[in-house]
């Protein structure tokens, strides 16, 4: 359907028909052409037109990149059933432009062609194979498409009345974007592209030096454009808010999210990038790349996986199938995991939170369940270091990072993001580990040196009893900061007063947690949401959206419930008799983990700035400049940000634990 820039169009008159075949124009048919009133013909040579046509008012001046200056108009293009906004600018198209409405102070200039050839969705109800290349976990593209949605359709295939009905939401979407027209927004750029076909072209968006579009969407807007660079050719995609492809990427059958960047030669197919994503040089494969995953080196390879928050080393790698049934395995890296250069994972493996891959990993391992681990292959052995990474200053970096590398700017976030390191999620799974962890140390009794095999993993002995220590220390640490964090406004003069504070408003939050690709909620609110779909009291993918973003924003209120049943359970407390010395003993504890931990932390750091790092600096003078020359890029240790926040950081736990304490004392120990 033709789009109205204009309330009124009117026939050429036979004056403006005169002027136009004066500035070589042509027309199949000069009835089939309506113009708006301030039409200036003047303002098109060298035009053919063809089917119908529908011109604005030229009247104004647009500005290249550069500061050059042009009128709007038309020159020296071929249009065929295309309605053009206000003060548009089409110059040199070298075949032509059919069947698009382009919208008001859209500059086109120096392309091949641009079409609509037949009806399209434009990207949207075309399925994706990830993780599983000969299908199965297939999940429908669609412009509003969010990373949960996307995880149930994947995820949840034990489940076919909801694939069923996410089915039916999505055929909804696909139905209304499908069009015999294309459309180009208002204040698009698109310059020196070659073939552009069956595209939507969202408002703001940039398009310069493309070689191919086919068959897409770019979710452009004012607040959050997106950006298509030379030598890109997408096929079969949807490129949400503030997404770019750029110098010389190339896409098949994915969708780019919210703020994520594809580039240097990158290459993907069949797969998904969620919010924040980046891709550089390396390739994906039938890859579910949650939010923040990132991948920036030449022969790294993605494929078959699921990852969150990752961070992929040079050469990183992994094998989907064993040359027996084809690629039919898959990984799953769970979120804020790194693999270093070079490392290999054989599929299929569960890698769990957190967690450092180093080497080459050809049994089927499972570490689920021990976040903050090592993962280290020695002699084609997998050695877990359970828990290690707690006391890393690259976790704590990495936590502080995301946030503030947040680059999506659209009012309208798809992705609800928890960057939390210490949930219900990943402490929940530390208790199991601690729990597993303790069980083992049993059976390897005090005997040194001892390892055990466990989950196609080997286990030391030293870092066995490493490992149940530091889950203790973050599991306290959780515990103690949800409780300060639930009594700081609170009357706790009296034990009654004091479990009256502590009492959860609701058993909302209760049970296992899950991790939704970036949304942490508990699973049986989840289930409420899934139920939710298959009665059809959600009828749209964005009343789904925002049912998940509404549960993101109570994640607090439902945190406590779970935090609250957890500290009953590790400490061993009742609900009816937890007195003020419960939870003074509590404070303590929380205050001695919690400086330990920032104390590894510091120590950790203090390694950036031993000598052996120095190695490669003062390379004027033979070394003797060595310190000067490090201390001039890097920093001194003692003035490091880093190391000045942990030790604030100590200072204002320890000042929180003084106040807790006064505030238990301040009642009459008989009141308790």
């Amino acid at each position: 359907m033709m789009k109205y820039y204009a309330k009124h169009y009117r026939p050429l008159t036979q004056e403006e028909q005169s002027i136009l075949q004066h500035n070589l124009c042509s027309s199949s048919d000069w009835s089939l052409i309506r113009v708006a009133e301030g039409f200036d013909p003047a303002r098109c040579r060298g035009a053919h037109f063809s089917g119908e046509v529908l011109l604005a008012r030229f009247d104004a001046e647009v500005e290249l990149p550069g500061g050059v200056r042009k009128p709007t108009g038309i020159y020296h293009a071929h249009l065929h059933h295309c309605s053009i906004g206000d003060n548009v600018l089409i110059e040199g198209v070298n075949e032509y432009i059919s069947n698009y409405n382009i919208g008001p102070y859209t500059i086109i200039f120096n392309i091949d062609r641009m079409l609509v050839c037949s009806e399209t969705t434009f990207g949207n109800g075309l399925k994706i194979e990830v993780l599983n290349e000969t299908g199965g976990r297939e999940v429908v593209m669609t412009h509003n498409l969010s990373a949960h949605v996307a995880y149930l359709m994947a995820f949840y295939r034990h489940d076919p009345e909801l694939i069923h009905a996410l089915g039916q939401l999505t055929e909804r979407e696909s139905r209304a974007r499908t069009h015999c027209m294309g459309e180009v927004g208002e204040r698009v750029l698109i310059r020196s592209t070659h073939t552009i076909e069956n595209t939507y072209i969202g408002p703001y968006a940039r398009i310069e030096g493309a070689s191919r579009l086919r068959e897409g969407s770019l979710m452009s807007n004012r607040e959050d454009p997106v950006y298509i660079g030379y030598n890109v050719s997408c096929v079969n995609f949807i490129l949400q808010s503030g997404s770019s492809v750029l110098d010389g990427a190339t896409i098949s059958n994915c969708l780019v999210g919210q703020g994520t960047r594809l580039s240097h030669l990158f290459s993907a197919h069949d797969s998904l990038f969620f919010a924040n994503c980046q891709g550089e040089n390396g390739e994906a494969c039938a890859v579910f790349a949650g939010p923040y995953t990132v991948s920036m080196h030449k022969s790294s390879l993605l494929i078959a996986g699921y990852y969150s928050f990752l961070n992929a080393g040079s050469g990183s790698n992994q094998s989907n199938h064993l040359y027996k049934l084809g690629p039919i395995h898959q990984g799953i890296v769970e979120r804020g995991s790194k693999t270093t250069s070079d490392s290999y994972v054989l599929w299929p493996s569960h890698i769990g939170p957190f967690t450092l891959v180093m080497g080459r990993h050809v049994d089927h391992v499972d570490s689920s369940d021990f976040p903050f681990s090592y993962l280290i292959e020695d002699h084609n052995e997998t050695y877990l270091v359970p828990g290690v990474n707690l006391r890393s200053v690259g976790t704590i970096r990495d936590a502080k990072k995301w946030p503030a590398r947040d680059r999506r700017k659209d009012s309208q976030l798809l992705d609800s993001i928890n960057f939390n390191l210490l949930s219900p999620y990943t402490v929940g799974k530390m208790i199991r580990a601690h729990q597993a962890l303790s069980e083992l140390s049993h059976l390897l009794g005090n005997t040194a040196d001892h390892k055990i095999a466990y989950r196609n993993m080997r286990i030391q002995q030293r870092a066995l009893e490493r490992g149940i220590k530091l889950y203790e220390i973050a599991i306290v640490k959780f515990l103690g900061n949800s409780v300060i964090h639930r009594l700081r406004d609170s009357d706790c003069s009296t034990g009654t007063r004091l479990r009256d504070a502590l009492r959860p408003h609701s058993e909302r939050g209760l049970g296992s947690w899950i991790d939704l690709c970036g949304l942490i909620a508990p699973e049986q609110e989840i289930d409420e949401i899934i139920q939710r779909v298959k009665s059809h009291e959600i009828e749209s993918l964005d009343a789904l959206n925002a049912a998940f973003a509404d549960l993101h924003r109570h994640y607090y209120d439902l945190e406590w419930p779970w935090a609250y049943q957890a500290m009953l359970e590790w400490y061993g407390l009742e609900e009816e008799t937890i007195s003020r010395a419960d939870i003074l003993a509590l404070v303590d504890q929380w205050e001695q983990c919690v400086t330990e931990l920032d104390h590894m932390l510091y120590e950790d750091a203090k390694k950036e700035f031993a000598k052996s790092v120095k190695v490669g600096f003062g390379i004027v003078s033979g070394g003797r400049t060595q310190e000067a020359d490090f201390e001039s890029v890097r920093g001194a240790f003692d003035t490091n940000p880093f190391v000045l926040s942990v030790l604030e950081h100590i200072e204002a736990k320890r000042a929180l634990a003084v106040d807790m304490r006064e505030r238990l004392r301040a009642g009459s120990p008989s009141t308790d």
